[in-house]
């Protein structure tokens, strides 16, 4: 069994809580998109799994691992608008949006770095806004490789993210651990030959992450602890 040489990080649900951060970004994209229509409300709310009265996602939501165009596209379906205004519109608002972390972000990354670890993100958001959400946690110079579904590479849960960490950082896949809160992050990184962790901090929970998952976390924070234990197995 080889070390963990590399972490590969989803970005939603897995270094910002998911309920809390998105919760505010989907309701604004509601409430924005519907301009006071009782109907478009109800009808937007049922296309993006979000109830505004509770403030809970369904199991299913889009917004949950889908990419920001993804999104769009749903959205036009009963929003007659141009599409590239409105994904420009959909990516603006989430660069704007109000990032909660899962832990404390930056004594983790620090920690991480200092292991000697490559650390990556790989996300199905958009890659500016994810460099912004970065750098305003204070944690983006811990990344050597940042890519969103608009990078080159596709989303997840396809594999193609995960490959261009290993090209980018000259690892192996049995030296990288996909890191996330969803099945297409686990998937993605199964399919890349990666390690699987899943974490707790975004709307699936650990039964059905498990059979997907080599382990299961609570959050990120119980990282250097895995990392120690594979390495120590390795020996």
């Amino acid at each position: 069994m080889a070390a963990i040489r590399g972490l590969l990080f989803d970005k939603d649900g897995t270094l910002f809580d998911f309920r809390t951060t998105w919760g505010g970004w989907t309701r604004r994209v509601i409430m924005e998109l519907a301009d006071g229509s009782p109907a478009l409300t109800a009808r937007l709310e049922a296309l993006l799994g979000y109830d505004l009265s509770t403030g809970e996602f369904a199991a299913d939501s889009s917004v949950i691992a889908h990419t920001t165009a993804e999104i769009r596209d749903l959205l036009l379906g009963v929003l007659p608008q141009d599409g590239d205004a409105l994904l420009t519109r959909l990516n603006r608002m989430a660069s704007e949006n109000e990032m909660v972390p899962a832990v404390e972000l930056v004594p983790l990354f620090r920690q991480l770095c200092a292991m000697g670890l490559k650390i990556g993100l790989a996300t199905n958001d958009a890659e500016e806004p994810a460099h912004a959400h970065l750098r305003r946690a204070s944690i983006d110079d811990c990344f050597d490789f940042v890519a969103g579904f608009d990078s080159g590479w596709g989303g997840k849960p396809a594999a193609g993210q995960m490959h261009a960490f290993l090209a980018a950082t000259g690892l192996r896949p049995d030296e990288v651990a996909m890191v996330g809160d969803s099945l297409h992050d686990l998937d993605a990184g199964r399919a890349a030959g990666m390690h699987t962790v899943a974490v707790l901090t975004g709307i699936a929970g650990a039964d059905a992450l498990a059979p997907h998952a080599d382990v299961v976390l609570n959050t990120i924070g119980e990282l250097p602890d895995w990392v120690e234990a594979m390495e120590t197995a390795s020996a």
